[in-house]
């Protein structure tokens, strides 16, 4: 704020001095000493036909012709500088008011049209980032608000600008336009990134993720070559493998996903949380593998339809969740797929279970739902088109229709 009151009183200086200066020299407009000096050439003018015409013998009389222009000029010579001192006080007078009138209305114009309490809430988000970005990488479960995810949007695009080279901060910005599905944000912000500090693995990663999700083959590509090179120089980061597993899952590549899950299970143990969930993947691409060995009766086979109102987004994937037959809003069992050719069929069971302790062949009566979801992040559904079925029978083939939108 202190730079603001500074540039204003600057600018007001600038506008004062161009307001002084005229009514300073209010001398410059005195009417009697314009009249006099005309009066002067006139006379002198004058004399200079009558000595032309006297020449000529035009003119018998030029001394009377002379003494009359002479009383002439004396008649209207002016009296006194009265009239002038008056004029220049007058004009001096108008200073002090002129200025207080043009502080005044400066000042009123632009608290009225300069939106100063939206540069003060800029500046105290911009004063908030550390405080922002501690809650935004607190642990799971500590989510921002919208209020909050703009703030903190605004916040680093100010420290960016101020400080363009700061890896990190464009890494952050990245992460935060991903998750708020903003393509253009995350990959722009992440390029920006990488070309600051390529050689760290956080950046390489992000980045990576990215490009997987901006659905075009050579950036997909080329992030795929970027995560193997990071696995390669540590064959323990299990962001790098996770992101290779799924990136293999959804291409049907099953066996490039068994390997790189199983790298995982290696990596963190049995006592680790994540271990059984490592399983059931494992488990889904051997069934995707061998469909021929899933168990008839124990499983849910689901057909997927289009209405014609729905358009078919370039990059997203398809959820397929199997819900009790209450309609619970947590699903039993899910899958995720690649958008492909419709209508779509899919068969799930126990592997597709979301926890060991509750399995799909517990239920007796389901119901699924389905979604063809634009990002990938569950959280986010606006835009995206879904569909759900009546409650049915475990075991009894479901057809759902997709035709609503969010």
């Amino acid at each position: 704020m202190m730079l603001f009151w500074v540039s204003t009183l600057i600018l007001i200086a600038i506008g004062a001095v161009i307001i002084i200066v005229p009514l300073w020299q209010a001398k410059s407009t005195d009417e009697d000493a314009q009249r006099d000096q005309l009066n002067k050439a006139f006379y002198k003018d004058r004399l200079a036909e009558l000595e032309e015409e006297s020449s000529e013998g035009l003119v018998s009389n030029q001394e009377e012709m002379i003494k009359e222009l002479k009383q002439s000029l004396l008649d209207d010579i002016p009296q006194s500088k009265s009239s002038t001192i008056t004029d220049s006080s007058n004009a001096r007078a108008f200073i002090v008011p002129a200025l207080l009138v043009f502080v005044a209305v400066t000042y009123a114009l632009y608290f009225k049209f300069g939106n100063l309490d939206k540069v003060e809430q800029w500046q105290d988000v911009a004063q908030r980032l550390p405080a922002l970005s501690q809650k935004l990488m607190a642990p799971e479960g500590v989510e921002l608000t919208e209020k909050e995810m703009v703030e903190i949007i605004l916040s680093l695009r100010t420290k960016l600008h101020d400080q363009p080279n700061d890896a990190m901060g464009w890494l952050l910005l990245g992460r935060i336009g991903m998750a708020n599905r903003d393509a253009e944000t995350a990959s722009g912000a992440m390029e920006k990134a990488y070309r600051l500090e390529p050689g760290n693995p956080d950046i390489q990663l992000g980045y990576a993720q990215a490009m997987m999700l901006s659905g075009d083959e050579d950036q997909a590509n080329r992030a795929r070559d970027m995560l193997r090179v990071v696995v390669s120089k540590d064959s323990t980061n299990l962001r790098a493998l996770s992101l290779l597993a799924f990136d293999s899952f959804e291409r049907g590549d099953y066996r490039g996903a068994i390997v790189a899950w199983s790298t995982m299970k290696k990596a963190i143990g049995p006592d680790d949380n994540r271990y059984e969930m490592l399983n059931r993947s494992i488990e889904r691409a051997h069934s995707r593998m061998n469909p021929e060995k899933v168990v008839a009766g124990k499983s849910v086979t689901v057909t997927i339809e289009l209405s014609d109102a729905v358009q078919l987004p370039k990059q997203g994937v398809v959820i397929v969740s199997i819900h009790s037959a209450d309609g619970a809003r947590m699903p039993v069992a899910a899958v995720r797929l690649p958008i492909g050719q419709f209508p779509l069929t899919v068969t799930l069971d126990d592997s597709n279970s979301m926890i060991a302790e509750r399995k799909l062949t517990s239920l007796t009566e389901l119901m699924v739902r389905t979604r063809i979801d634009l990002d990938g992040n569950v959280s986010t559904k606006a835009g995206d088109w879904y569909g759900e079925s009546e409650a049915v029978a475990f075991g009894e083939p479901v057809t759902v229709l997709i035709n609503k939108q969010y």
